[in-house]
């Protein structure tokens, strides 16, 4: 198989502003971006495509709340299988689009992916992840009643559903993305993180009420297999420290020891570059000959050229 490279895009990116998230809007956000993915094909790279899904997840949250009076309520696990669907039709077919347009043959598939958590995570004890729709005080506090939700306040804007974001242990369909990959196929997975999934004793499957990290899900899915390249598109087109402040510094190129000592020290948001930079940083120590980068998705071809981006390097 020739140079892999794993891209994994934030549901955030699909959608640009409060004004722009509905869904023809979100596959026109796919559109600007399928060109830069098909530059990295045409250069040889065999190419996994993931996906965040946190606002498209809430959305149907969300309907689901709105039409409790007439239909069952969707769980957590099926909501993300339906994002996976949706969104990944939607790479699906732009970069069918973009291959066509340039004269080149190559299959785009999107599969269905689980990623398996384990019960005794400890996250599962302090569900700290915010999902769905803003609330009311006294409307959280009766769902919390009602449902067994566990709510808090999201940064002064209202009240909120959490629930656990456990760590991915394994991708269930690994070796079936790894068939594809060599097939020539170029594969849409992991699209929200994975289905969570937990492995009961008698090794069958049952759906778990969580979310899991997208990030970490694709730097354990590019390390299973054996990837060259995790690369994270971003808003920026470099990871900065001391970000928005008078003396803010964009980072080239770090090693793993240095990205974590800024970890450590608090200089990236927790529920944004942060997980972006740890999980690169775990994929690159424990991959042999990797390189794990963050830009700007408008930049990919750049990025691949060494002029943009920000590297993170073993040592």
């Amino acid at each position: 198989m020739s140079r892999l490279a794993v891209v994994a895009f934030g549901g955030n990116a699909l959608i640009t502003d409060a004004e722009h998230d509905s869904i023809p809007q979100q596959y026109e956000t796919v559109t600007r971006t399928a060109p830069h993915l098909v530059d990295l094909i045409e250069q040889g790279w065999q190419l996994v495509v993931s996906h965040g899904n946190g606002p498209q997840v809430g959305f149907i949250l969300r309907r689901s709340e709105l039409s409790q009076d007439e239909v069952d309520p969707i769980p957590i696990d099926y909501a993300v299988a339906d994002t996976q669907g949706a969104i990944g039709y939607m790479f699906v077919k732009a970069l069918t689009n973009e291959l066509t347009r340039r004269g080149l043959t190559r299959p785009v598939v999107a599969i269905v992916t689980q990623s398996v958590v384990d019960l005794n995570d400890p996250a599962f004890q302090h569900p700290t992840k915010p999902i769905g729709s803003f609330l009311t005080a006294a409307r959280a506090s009766s769902m919390a009643k009602s449902l067994g939700w566990t709510v808090k306040e999201d940064a002064g804007r209202g009240w909120r559903r959490t629930v656990a974001s456990p760590r991915p242990r394994k991708i269930v369909e690994t070796q079936v993305i790894r068939t594809l990959l060599e097939s020539g196929v170029v594969v849409v997975a992991s699209g929200g993180g994975g289905i969570p999934v937990a492995v009961q004793p008698d090794g069958t499957l049952i759906g778990v009420e969580a979310v899991v990290d997208k990030d970490l899900a694709s730097g354990l899915l590019a390390h299973d297999l054996g990837a060259n390249m995790l690369l994270i598109p971003t808003a920026v087109p470099r990871v900065a420290i001391r970000f928005g402040k008078p003396d803010q510094r964009w980072l080239d190129t770090v090693t793993v020891d240095e990205a974590r000592a800024y970890i450590q020290s608090g200089e990236f948001g927790a529920g944004s570059m942060e997980p972006k930079v740890a999980a690169v940083a775990d994929f690159v120590e424990s991959t042999p000959h990797s390189i794990g980068i963050i830009g700007a998705a408008e930049e990919i071809r750049a990025i691949i050229e060494g002029k943009s981006g920000t590297r993170i390097v073993p040592v």
